[in-house]
């Protein structure tokens, strides 16, 4: 009898190990951005959003235009993580620190792009969204800078734009009319606190199981 009730015991924990191997497992995935994922990008100098909307710049490459908002809410702030042109991304695995990927923009269907042309506001470099159904060019690629192995969802990264080596940026140059209060978005040559971003709200998308939900979406 004591020998069973030993057996007993001994598997309760082992299905408590096992347990507790998977509820880790699981947070240890869920704390990376991943392939697929839609999200919000938060400058964390500035404390505004990535966004864009159909409205065009009024000079420089005429494209769809790319602001920062202070608006927590706006459905026009959601980014897909894509992988570049001709590229393998599988869907719901980790980014990696130094992986190259595109950025393409939920309602419009267009990418977060960059090019010789200077930003209206400040003369630094402009920042566009470009292309149609999410495909446009190799001006579309930026390179994830972070510090470890994989961007975690806590972590300030920085992107880097592969095709002219400048960062996503924002000083706080501020529009007037049709996009009023709305902070210029820029590419910037060398790294400082103006160019470190941070995923908020967002989908999650996990490897082999259903989206993991964060915040509003």
């Amino acid at each position: 009898m004591g020998q069973l009730r030993m057996i007993s015991v001994f598997l309760d924990f082992f299905l408590l190990f096992l347990m507790f191997a998977q509820c880790g497992g699981r947070d240890l995935d869920s704390s990376y951005v991943t392939c697929g994922s839609l999200v919000k990008l938060l400058n964390t100098r500035h404390n505004v959003r990535l966004h864009s909307h159909d409205v065009k710049y009024g000079s420089g490459s005429g494209q769809q235009s790319v602001t920062g908002v202070d608006s927590a809410d706006d459905a026009n702030s959601y980014w897909r993580i894509r992988g570049k042109p001709k590229g393998f991304c599988q869907r719901g695995v980790p980014i990696r620190c130094g992986e190259t990927i595109r950025i393409t923009h939920m309602k419009t269907g267009r990418n977060l792009h960059s090019h010789h042309f200077s930003s209206p506001l400040s003369n630094h470099q402009e920042v566009s969204a470009f292309g149609e159904n999410g495909e446009g060019d190799d001006l579309d690629v930026w390179t994830v800078q972070c510090s470890g192995t994989y961007w975690e969802r806590d972590d300030a990264v920085r992107f880097k734009h592969t095709g002219t080596e400048v960062f996503l940026s924002v000083t706080g140059e501020q529009y007037g009319q049709p996009i009023r209060g709305q902070h210029e978005v820029h590419g910037m040559p060398s790294p400082n606190q103006h160019n470190y971003w941070k995923v908020m709200e967002g989908v999650f998308i996990q490897p082999s199981s259903d989206p993991v939900h964060h915040d509003e979406l």
